[in-house]
């Protein structure tokens, strides 16, 4: 995986939060779910036991999403992606003509976007074709189905909130 590809663009705002996210999780929240599982455990037979099956399936999402933050805080960039020059980059809105249909984007990530707009990740089958491709050019992928997708970038600027 190229540098382009792992970067997501984040805000200084967006990073504190998801910064004081993670904080939460790793300290409080981690041992008021330990505390669930052991009260759960001091019950009995745990087979039958739905709080502790409950709290252990939490503790499962609340680690997953520990892991998930970690790794996007430790690939993140603070600021803004570079200026507009014609070239398809992580943090663009892409304007591009797919298999006929026009279609406009955000490549990147979806921590922090607001709005409604489609987020394709640059390391997707069309964000790897269209990264790093410039206004005008035009580049094909191979869809999960097996087809090959033609597109066409017609434009491409920096996310503005």
């Amino acid at each position: 995986m190229s540098e382009t590809t792992s970067t997501t663009w984040l805000t200084q705002e967006q990073y504190d939060r998801l910064t004081a996210e993670l904080e939460q999780l790793r300290g409080p929240a981690r041992a008021e779910i330990v505390k669930r599982i052991e009260a759960a455990r001091e019950e009995g037979d745990l087979k039958e036991n739905g709080g502790y099956h409950a709290a252990k399936e939490e503790q499962g999402k609340q680690e997953a999403r520990i892991r998930q933050l970690q790794q996007l805080l430790e690939r993140a960039q603070i600021g803004a992606p570079k200026a507009a020059d014609g070239t398809v980059a992580p943090g663009m809105v892409v304007t591009a003509d797919v298999a006929g249909f026009e279609e406009r984007f955000l490549l990147g990530s979806r921590q922090g976007i607001s709005g409604d707009i489609d987020v394709y990740s640059p390391d997707s089958p069309l964000g790897a074709a269209i990264l790093g491709q410039r206004v005008g050019s035009t580049t094909s992928y191979t869809a999960p189905n097996g087809k090959e997708i033609t597109v066409v970038v017609k434009a491409a600027a920096p996310y503005a909130r």
